[in-house]
């Protein structure tokens, strides 16, 4: 028993996981008389004492993004802070198995199992991906097999906060991150998406069928130049008795270059489909317990939201149909969006912004100052509060409507282009962010406009080679990191931050090339 108390709500009881970026410990929730399961981080560990603040900052921002997708699959998140030196985050507690411990029990891993908890990941992460966030770190650890055989995910949106810059290494020289897992565009340090998370389910695939992982070494940097140059060994090779057609599956889910793979998780699950096990299907199928039974990763396609236990649980009564609500105020409207912006309230902002902006449109005009200036703020909004998917049209409206009034080389046109393209990077695509990247900078290098700004440009120059890393342009990623190494140093000088971390990410990515 520990006794120590978070929030002056949450009295940690026992410890049931721990690693180099803190705990995870069963807890009671003293407010609402519950058991939860909190997760103790510490920012001076995963990086360096300057950048605590920014890490605490960032983490709870992730949390609040985490906590807008909802799903069956992903594990619910109920609170979030600090407390002394810790982040925590309080997760509801889940029973059952993690799946690293459920494949150890159950070796080898019947394949309809591993079709069955594949294809339940692919729901999760569609909902993930659509928000988008990038899980970074999916493994068997994150991963658990309730008792009624279907499977819920753990620490979304934990990775990313603590690796932003994927495989950085930290003050200590360890790398971030679970390599067995990584794709090589995040062991290169280049841009993820979507897509890396594929790579990642490929692999976990790829363990459940086979027992292993498809690449391990005795250090971190072999397993990731295995990832980076070795193909994958074909399953079928250890398990004739695996379908072809999964097979060929996870070749494609650990392609090396990301266009590659499946255009998405609901690409895999309808490569999936056909595999899933059908109600009816005899119970020998599921080759060690009978089919449905506990732990058993086919029961919700043989029994499809069968109750569990064989209880039915009494529906909650109907709520009351609201009134209409009435036509909201502009101006009262906007005094509020700003209170509360101010007291960070980000979500309930952007629900008041898209409501006022059709009235506002039809009060004063689409192309008034007043509509711009909210349209400006709402897609501002949107990009803090983490939903990229619908500030890219409102991005590419307003610059569209700038270039129009102002010009192609107009410092606000190119800011509303520029925002686009770290929308097209986040929501997981690559090769449009490059192409708008591309589009803007030679406004940024011009010396002589009012556009110019180097320091804009080398901020452009650096995402561009993140992304060429990301699409599998290792060779122009690099040209274009030893340029801007040396156009930082001129400018700078050599003990500069960026060209110091330039430094380091071209002695990471040599160090693969060289083995």
């Amino acid at each position: 028993m520990n006794g120590r108390v978070i929030a002056g709500r949450y009295e940690l009881s026992t410890i049931i996981g721990q690693g180099g970026m803190g705990q995870v410990w069963t807890a009671y929730d003293g407010r609402l008389d519950r058991r939860v399961a909190v997760k103790l981080l510490r920012p001076d560990h995963m990086a360096a004492a300057t950048a605590a603040g920014e890490m605490r900052r960032r983490f709870v921002r992730e949390c609040r993004v985490t906590a807008q997708v909802s799903h069956p699959g992903l594990v619910t998140v109920h609170d979030a802070g600090s407390d002394d030196d810790d982040l925590y985050l309080v997760m509801q507690y889940v029973e059952g198995a993690d799946l690293a411990d459920h494949l150890a029990e159950h070796e080898p891993y019947p394949w309809q199992w591993a079709v069955s908890v594949a294809a339940q990941l692919c729901a999760v992460l569609a909902a993930v991906h659509a928000v988008p966030i990038v899980h970074r770190d999916l493994k068997p650890r994150n991963v658990m097999v309730k008792p009624d055989g279907t499977v819920t995910v753990l620490d979304l949106g934990v990775a990313s906060v603590i690796d932003t810059d994927t495989t950085r290494l930290t003050h200590t020289g360890s790398p971030i991150g679970s390599p067995a897992y990584m794709a090589p565009e995040q062991a290169m340090g280049g841009a993820v998406g979507p897509y890396t998370d594929l790579y990642a389910l490929g692999v976990l695939l790829h363990e459940l069928l086979s027992g292993n992982v498809p690449f391990a070494g005795s250090t971190a940097l072999g397993v990731l130049h295995r990832h980076l140059y070795e193909a994958p060994l074909p399953i079928r090779r250890l398990r004739p008795e695996i379908p072809e057609p999964l097979e060929a599956l996870v070749l494609r889910l650990l392609a090396k270059d990301p266009q590659h793979r499946p255009s998405g998780a609901q690409d895999v699950y309808e490569a999936l489909a056909p595999l899933l096990p059908v109600r009816g299907m005899p119970a020998a199928s599921a080759v060690r317990t009978p089919a449905g039974g506990p732990l058993d990763p086919t029961r919700p396609f043989l029994r499809p939201h069968a109750p569990w236990p064989d209880r039915v649980a009494t529906p909650p009564p109907a709520m009351p149909t609201a009134p209409p609500a009435p036509r909201p105020d502009v101006a009262g409207a906007v005094d509020e969006v700003k209170r509360l912006l101010g007291e960070g309230s980000i979500t309930r902002a952007v629900d008041i912004l898209g409501g006022i902006l059709p009235t506002a449109a039809a009060e004063h005009g689409e192309h008034s100052p007043v509509v711009r200036i909210l349209r400006k703020q709402y897609a501002t909004t949107l990009m803090d509060d983490g939903q990229y998917r619908r500030a890219l049209p409102e991005l590419r409206r307003l610059a569209d409507d700038r270039a129009a009034e102002a010009g192609p080389a107009d410092p606000q046109t190119l800011q509303f282009r520029y925002d686009a393209a770290q929308c097209l990077e986040q929501l997981g695509e690559p090769a449009a962010a490059l192409a708008e990247y591309r589009a803007v900078l030679p406004f940024y290098e011009s010396g002589q406009s009012a556009s110019s700004d180097p320091a804009r440009a080398f901020d452009v120059r650096h995402r561009i080679g993140n992304l060429l890393l990301a699409v599998g342009d290792h060779t122009a990623a690099q040209q274009q990191f030893q340029g801007l190494l040396y156009d930082t140093e001129r400018a700078y000088g050599p003990y500069h931050q960026m060209p110091q971390e330039l430094r380091r990410a071209i002695s990471r990515q040599q160090k693969f090339f060289s083995r």
